[in-house]
């Protein structure tokens, strides 16, 4: 127990984990030099295509010291974007310390102080780790004072290194040795282990990931869920080292995993404990808080055939993110589908994309929204997640939206540009704190609707990428809040309709309108696009006929000829008006979501 080192690294988006994992897996021989490639811990083509993390990946490391000890390390690589913050904070309680990476170039930044603070609520042991040292733009001098001044960590306690070259990762292994605590002994010999990641294998079922706080696990042993009460034989276990190896037992402090022959995530939750079957414990352990879903959508299949499908794919997916969120819904336009819900845009995009190339189903995705809250005037409350459940107008009494908390860090120079962004988007200026001579920390109260509507790409392009947002969940206000149909010759598409502010509404349909008139097909007749608030018509956009040249075969003769063929075939479009219907493509639905609010 005493030579077990259990840690995470937690880190801005960008600032150098995976690499720091990639060359610390390196320097302790863990991964061979043939099978070694960047990104190593990274298993997703998609993380390796865009360059960042989206799993907490584990891997258990030997590692033998300058005290001639050797050592085991299990480190858990993590996230950087906001939108996963969830899978920080699970990984968090199967540690006992973290490395906080920071930027030589560009310092403490937003998700850095988020990630530094939830360290500190778990009562984590912090290694401050300041990378890319080698960069020209590095300086390491104004990091390490940044560091002090607002975390209060003094200069000495902080190590330098470049993850890219390998620089300083010596320094860094023998720090995580000396200053992160062991696994702490347990007075209760007792078997009990927390779950804090599964993913599902086709062929051997749910393969859990579980920290062993107390007693130890065997294989053939028989171990039983403490949040359902059902009994299994473990089949397996073992480590990551990275790629799964089995073991027969594994003891107090270690993390491993654990198959079982479990097929479904309703069995095996992320959070649970796990005890032996004969001899359980009598308490579970605190496991974690459910992650509250913040952005709201709709999933279709764009064959109906593929619907059965698209419901198993999002099985397995909520098998591997226990943050996804999902329930049966239908619509007019799009038949039967999911509504689903998200920590964040990124994490909308992420599911999205693992669904078409994973599982190979074509999908389309409605506008995001938020949960409103409305009070109706008989006092029931309706929390509202989809346009549809808009009540009508004369029940409502009261109408509440979520509010985030929103911290920006800046250079001085784009303070009024930020200030300007985050007024345009509803946003209340709370205060603003020095970080040093140069950037200061802005703190916001902004509606989550606004900042879902790509307020983070207004951000970056008003401030040329210099500043960084984090946000949290604050409380739900009261908004003048109206829901938007889009009629498209007279019918109105269920699925293109929204809520938005009253104010901002007549602005958002307008562009929707435009957007549509785009990309909805010439008919033999004019269509009408409309946005409509109740029975009030708020715009309009006309999609003009494709037009016949019937007078073309007239050559001379008198003009009443030409005449009365025009009027034959203006009668003949007014009829097919009344009874033609406008079948909207599936282009129109995708396009709703690039439209900038």
């Amino acid at each position: 127990m005493n030579n077990i080192r259990n840690f995470s690294i937690i880190a801005h988006i960008d600032h150098g984990k995976s690499t720091l994992s990639d060359r610390i897996l390196q320097s302790t021989n863990t991964v061979s030099e043939r099978e070694m490639k960047n990104q190593l811990l990274d298993s997703m083509d998609l993380e390796r295509e865009r360059g960042i993390t989206i799993k907490m990946q584990a891997v258990r490391i030997k590692y033998k010291a300058k005290d001639n000890e050797d050592y085991i390390l299990n480190l858990i690589d993590t996230p950087g974007h906001v939108d996963f913050t969830y899978e920080v904070s699970r990984s968090l309680v199967a540690c006992e310390g973290v490395l906080l990476l920071v930027d030589a170039a560009q310092g403490i930044e937003a998700q850095t102080m988020a990630n530094f603070y939830l360290a500190l609520e778990h009562d984590l042991d912090i290694i401050p780790v300041i990378n890319k040292i080698d960069l020209p733009a590095a300086d390491p001098e104004r990091v390490l004072k940044d560091i002090e001044r607002v975390f209060g960590i003094p200069r000495e306690e902080c190590l330098l290194c470049s993850a890219k070259t390998g620089q300083g990762v010596p320094d860094i292994l023998e720090a995580i040795v000396k200053y992160i605590p062991p696994p702490k002994v347990q007075k209760e010999d007792k078997l009990k282990m927390l779950i804090y990641d599964a993913h599902y294998n086709d062929f051997r079922g749910v393969i859990t990931y579980v920290r062993v706080f107390s007693g130890s696990v065997k294989k053939g042993q028989k171990i039983k869920l403490m949040s359902t009460g059902k009994s299994y034989e473990v089949t397996d276990l073992g480590f990551f080292k990275p790629k799964m190896m089995s073991v027969n037992e594994i003891k107090q402090g270690e993390v491993g995993f654990l198959i079982t022959g479990i097929k479904s995530l309703e069995e095996a939750r992320v959070g649970d404990t796990v005890t032996d079957s004969k001899d359980p414990a009598s308490e579970p352990l605190s496991g974690y808080k459910e992650a509250k879903p913040m952005v709201f959508c709709g999933l279709y299949p764009v064959n109906t055939e593929d619907y059965k499908a698209l419901g198993d794919a999002l099985d397995k997916l909520k098998l591997n993110d226990a943050s996804l969120q999902y329930e049966v819904e239908s619509s007019q336009a799009l038949g039967f589908g999911f509504r689903c819900g998200f920590l964040g845009l990124l994490h909308m995009e992420i599911i999205q994309e693992r669904i078409e190339r994973e599982f190979l189903i074509d999908i389309i995705i409605t506008a995001p929204n938020v949960t409103y809250q409305i009070t109706t005037k008989d006092r029931s409350e309706i929390k509202v997640e989809n346009p549809n459940q808009f009540p009508d107008v004369t029940l409502i009494d009261v109408m509440q939206e979520p509010y985030m908390g929103l911290s920006v860090i800046t250079p001085n120079e784009y303070i009024g540009t930020i200030i300007e962004l985050v007024k345009d988007q509803r946003g209340d200026y709370k205060k603003s704190e020095l970080l040093d001579a140069e950037r200061q920390i802005l703190t916001f109260s902004i509606p989550l609707q606004e900042l879902i509507s790509g307020f983070f790409d207004n951000l970056k392009s008003r401030t040329k990428g210099y500043a960084s947002m984090d946000y949290w969940y604050e409380s739900y206000q009261l908004a003048n809040l109206a829901k938007v149909n889009i009629l498209v010759n007279g019918e109105p598409v269920d699925a293109l309709s929204f809520i938005a502010d009253k104010q901002k509404a007549p602005y958002v349909a307008r562009k929707m309108a435009k957007k549509l008139k785009d990309v909805i097909p010439q008919q033999l007749f004019e269509i009408s696009i409309q946005g409509a608030i109740g029975g009030k018509i708020i715009c309009r956009e006309n999609i003009r006929a494709l037009r016949k040249n019937v007078t073309a075969k007239c050559y001379g003769g008198d003009i009443s000829r030409k005449r009365k063929l025009l009027e034959k075939q203006k009668a003949g479009k007014k009829k097919m008006k009344s009874i033609g219907s406008v079948s909207v493509p599936k282009q129109a639905f995708l396009s709703i979501l690039k439209i900038d609010q």
